[in-house]
C-alpha cells in the first residue's frame, strides 16, 4: 500500500509510537485521523500533520469507554471519507505485581488494550470488506509473546490482542483486507513514567519511537504478518523452547533486582 492519498486512523496518537507514526504517514501524503486522551498533545500532533495533509482530523477520547470507541469508529469513517488503514496502537501500562492487582485494574487494562481495538475493528472491518480494500494493524508488544515480570495485566491484554490478530488474519486470508501484527520491544516513550504506576524492572536500552513508526509504515507494504521492532524474535523463540527455564530465570532476575534471596 502506498500511503500517499490513503486515509489512516491511528489510536494513541498524542505521543510515542502513535504520534510518530501519524507524523510519518502525513509526511508521505496520508490523511490521518488522530485519537488520544490528551487534547493539547493531540492538537500539537495534528498541527504537524495538517502541514502536509490539511484534511487530517483528531478526536479526543478515552478508549476505555467501549461504546464511545464504537461511535468514534463510525464517526471517523464518515469524516475521513472511509478508512484505508486502521492502526490500533492505544494502550495503557500496568506495572504491578500480580499479588497487588485487583479485578477492576485488570478489567480496565483489558478494556483499553484489547476490547477497544476489537470494538473499533468490528465497526470498520465490514466497511473495508464491502469497499474491497483495507489494512488492519494491531500494535501489540513483545509482552504479548512472553509474560513480563510485574506486568501480568498488561501481558494478558497483549497476549489476547496477539491471539485475536492471528486468528483474524486466518479468517481474512485471501480477502481484500490485510492484517499486520506489530511487536514493539522497549521503546523510548512516556509509557515508562505514567503517574500511578510502579517503575518497571527493565532498565536496558530503548529504541526511538520513530524507528518503530518507520517499521509500521514499512509493514503496510510487506506481505509478512508479524513484525518485531526492534527484532527480538530470537528472545521469544528461546522462551518457547524452554518455558520452565524462562520462568525460573526471570524470577531469579526479579529477586536479584529487589535484593531478595
Amino acid at each position: 500500500m502506498n500511503p500517499s492519498g490513503a486515509h489512516v486512523l491511528v489510536t494513541g496518537a498524542s505521543s510515542g509510537i502513535g504520534a510518530a507514526t501519524a507524523r510519518r504517514l502525513a509526511g508521505l501524503g496520508a490523511t490521518v485521523g488522530l485519537v488520544g486522551r490528551r487534547g493539547d498533545r493531540l492538537a500539537s500532533v495534528l498541527d504537524e500533520c495538517q502541514a502536509h495533509t490539511p484534511a487530517s482530523r483528531m478526536w479526543v477520547a478515552d478508549l476505555g469507554d467501549l461504546e464511545g470507541a464504537e461511535r468514534l469508529a463510525e464517526e471517523a469513517w464518515e469524516t475521513l471519507g472511509g478508512i484505508d488503514v486502521l492502526i490500533n496502537n492505544a494502550a495503557i501500562p500496568k506495572v504491578r505485581a500480580v499479588t497487588a492487582l485487583t479485578p477492576d485494574v485488570v478489567e480496565q487494562t483489558m478494556r483499553v488494550n484489547f476490547f477497544s481495538p476489537v470494538r473499533i475493528t468490528l465497526k470498520i472491518l465490514p466497511r473495508m470488506l464491502a469497499r474491497g480494500r483495507g489494512v488492519i494493524v494491531n500494535v501489540a508488544s513483545v509482552g504479548g509473546r512472553l509474560g513480563v515480570a510485574h506486568e501480568a495485566a498488561y501481558s494478558a491484554s497483549k497476549f489476547a490482542l496477539c491471539g485475536w490478530t492471528e486468528a483474524m488474519a486466518v479468517d481474512l486470508y485471501g480477502t481484500s483486507v490485510a492484517v499486520r501484527l506489530i511487536q514493539p520491544g522497549p521503546v523510548d516513550t512516556d509509557i515508562w513514567d505514567r503517574p500511578g504506576e510502579e517503575r518497571t524492572l527493565y532498565d536496558g536500552p530503548k529504541v526511538p519511537a520513530d524507528e518503530v513508526a518507520a517499521g509500521i509504515v514499512a509493514a503496510l507494504d510487506d506481505g509478512r504478518f508479524e513484525h518485531y521492532l526492534p527484532d527480538l524474535k530470537a528472545v521469544i523463540t528461546s522462551k518457547d523452547a524452554d518455558i520452565d527455564g524462562y520462568i525460573a530465570g526471570a524470577a531469579a532476575m526479579i529477586r536479584a533486582k529487589e535484593g531478595r534471596p
